[in-house]
Parts: C-alpha cells; structure tokens; sequence
C-alpha cells in the first residue's frame, strides 16, 4: 500500500492520474512506473522513458494499466523534447474514455502545446479549441491560441476573437488582458481599421499606462488626417514631458521657445529646469544657447507679470478672456484664470469653442481641485483639428482612467 501512494505520488506529479487509477495497477506494471516517476522528479526524462517502456512491454496489460502507462509516457516524453511521443500518448489516454472534463481539458492543452512544438499549428489550433470546449482558461493556451492565430495570418478572425474577450471583461466589471488589448491594436493594423487601432490604444492607456503606450499613442497623432500640427504642437509636447517622452534637448528646447511664443514665459522657463535638472540641457557644447534661452525666459516672465492686471483689464471680449485666462493659469494664478476662461466662454462667439473648453479643462485639472469637472470639462472637447484629441489623452492621465 505504501507503495502503491508512492506511486501515486510519483504519477500526480508528473501529471498523471488519481490515487484511485494508480491502486489498481500490478506490481510488474507499478515498479517500473514508479521509478519513471522518481526519475521524472529528479529531472531524468530519457532514463524516465526507458522505464515507461518495461512498464509497457508487461503481456495483457488492463485499460488502466494501459492509460497509466499512456500518461506516464506522455509527461516523460514532454519533459525529453519527444513531442510526437508526447502527443501519441497523450492522444491514446484521451480516447480511453476514462478521463474526467477537468483532465480531458488539461490533456487537450498538453496536446496541442506538443503539436505547436511540432510545427502542426492546425492539429494545434483544433486541441486548443477542444481544450476550450473542455473547460480550459488557462493563460498559456491563451497565449498559445494567440499565437497560433497570429501565424495563420487571419487578422480578421484574431480582431473578433480578441474584441469579444475585450467587451466580456469590460462588461463583467474587470480590466481586459494586456495580451487581448495588444493583439487587438495588432489586428487592426493589419487590417488598416486606424480607428480601431486608435481607440484601443486608447484602452491601453487608461488600463496599462506605460511609457512605451504613451509614446505609441503620442506619435500617431501628428499623422491623424485633420490634425491641427500647428496650432497643438505645444499641446503634444506638453503631454511628451508629463508622460516622460520628453528626453532630447532639442524637444525641451522647441517646448520652451513655442511656450514663450505663446506668451507662457513661466512654462518656458519651467522647460529649461526640467531640461537642466534632467542633465539633457545646460551641458555640452549647447549649453550657453539653453542658458540664453533661460535668461530670456526670465526675463519675459517678469514683463509678463507685471503687465498681466492691464491684460485682464483690456481682455473684453471672449477670445481675449479664454487666452488671458490661460497666461493667469501659467503665472500660478490658477483659480483667478480659471474664473475668466469661463466667463469668456459664456460671452459665446468664440473662434474656437472647443479649443476654449480644452484650456479650460486644462487649467482644471492643473487646479487640483475639482477632478471630475476637470475630466468632464475635457471629454466634452469635440471636433476633428485636435483638440478632442488632446483633450481625451489628457482626461485619461490626469484620471488614470
């Protein structure tokens, strides 16, 4: 009886079966299946083999010792790199009839990662799929039915697949796989959808946030048909710095001197320290342009600030109110720019109504205060020149969401 627990011990590891199947074995069946197991523990898996086959060569083995000699060869096989063994054998317990769903599923998935190694990706897909059918969630057949469908080249079908594990997990309140989401945005790109590939990008920022997401997204952007380069080239720079794309010293150098253009001499100046602090600017053979650059930007904050009571004064209609606001936002005088931003929204008839309700979100969210306006402020942004654009990504950093 000890024995018999040993080997079935021995069995359980090496993926075989239950305690139960593993007693009805003789001992000329049990011994030499046992050893297989030990040898399989201690990583032998050709020594394991060789056992599996004087278990084996036993004359009138019954359905069980068969099966168990069937898995034990399997698992052996496996561990030794003898795929075609290892499906074989693995094929010969499933159709013993004596598996459980649970096991059937476990030896699906075996099955097919054997006929994957193979290179037989269609005898693989169909006992994944079966693994599938039985039950099996595992992530690596997941990965491995990922896989497969990517080397089948039907994008088509991998959109559908991944878009459908996508919207379950939305809609069942949890965040949808990295790897679903990744082969969604690479599915769409081999189908040229630019929309859907822009839109689950999207996804990926709000649920995986990474630097490398940012990057991706931040990039396509400029080359959006309709995008504004022009007049939000200081709006995807911005967003470069606050997602930590923002790394040559040229880019810090364009950043300060369109902030200054704009009349942001603070940002400016906040550029040229963050381009210091960082040791991309202020060194090298650049350094007395970055320090120059510096200066001025100091300089244009001073006669900024001082004048800005006779800007406010002057800023009467509501173009001027969104523009002055925003320079109020960028001295640090945030809640009084806010206040004007709105109240030259509400005069109307402004040029650019949703590039209004973009600076106002910004300044917003800049506040601190008051996030969820700040988020709905910036998701009510419409059109098609880049502001909607600028404005979803930045609802999605400042929310994390």
């Amino acid at each position: 009886m000890t024995k018999l627990r040993v080997l079935a011990a021995s069995l359980l590891m090496a993926g075989c079966l239950s305690t139960a199947y593993a007693q009805a074995l003789r001992p000329e069946v049990a011994k030499p299946l046992q050893q297989a197991g030990d040898m399989l523990k201690a990583g032998k898996a050709k020594e394991a083999l060789a056992k599996v086959r004087d278990a084996d060569n036993v004359a009138n083995k019954n359905p069980n010792e068969q099966l168990m000699v069937d898995r034990m060869r399997g698992a052996a096989a496996q561990r030794a790199g003898d795929n075609a063994t290892a499906a074989r054998s693995f094929e010969a317990a499933m159709a013993s009839g004596k598996l459980s769903q649970a096991e059937q599923a476990q030896m699906a998935e075996s099955i097919a990662f054997a006929y994957s190694q193979l290179k037989d990706n269609a005898k693989a897909g169909q006992w994944a799929q079966k693994a599938v059918s039985l039950g099996g969630n595992s992530p690596q057949l997941k990965q491995l039915q990922a896989y497969l469908q990517g080397q089948s080249g039907d994008y088509n079908a991998i959109a559908k697949d991944a878009a459908a594990a996508v919207s379950a997990a939305e809609q069942g309140g949890r965040k949808p796989d990295e790897g679903d989401l990744l082969r969604l945005a690479d599915a769409y790109q081999h189908t040229n959808n630019a929309a859907g590939q822009s839109a689950v990008l999207e996804k990926l920022l709000a649920y995986y946030p990474k630097k490398e997401y940012w990057a991706a997204a931040l990039g396509r952007l400029p080359r959006k048909p309709g995008f504004s380069n022009d007049r939000y080239s200081l709006d995807l720079l911005r967003l470069r710095l606050a997602t930590g794309n923002l790394s040559k010293a040229d880019d810090y150098m364009e950043m300060a001197q369109l902030a200054l253009q704009a009349g942001f001499p603070s940002e400016g100046k906040m550029v040229v320290e963050k381009g210091i602090a960082a040791g991309v600017l202020g060194t090298g053979p650049e350094a007395a342009r970055h320090k120059r650059l510096e200066d001025l930007a100091i300089k244009q904050e001073a006669e900024g600030k001082a004048g800005l009571d006779k800007d406010v004064a002057e800023a009467k209609d509501g173009n001027a109110m969104v523009l002055v606001g925003t320079q109020l936002v960028s001295f640090g005088q945030t809640d009084k720019g806010i206040a004007l931003i709105e109240q030259g929204i509400a005069k109307d008839q402004l040029k650019r109504p949703d590039d209004a309700k973009l600076r106002l979100g910004l300044a917003l969210l800049h506040s601190g205060k008051n996030k969820a306006k700040a988020t709905q402020t910036l998701r009510s942004v419409q059109g098609n020149d880049g502001a909607a654009d600028i404005a979803r990504l930045w609802a999605l950093l400042g929310t994390g969401a």
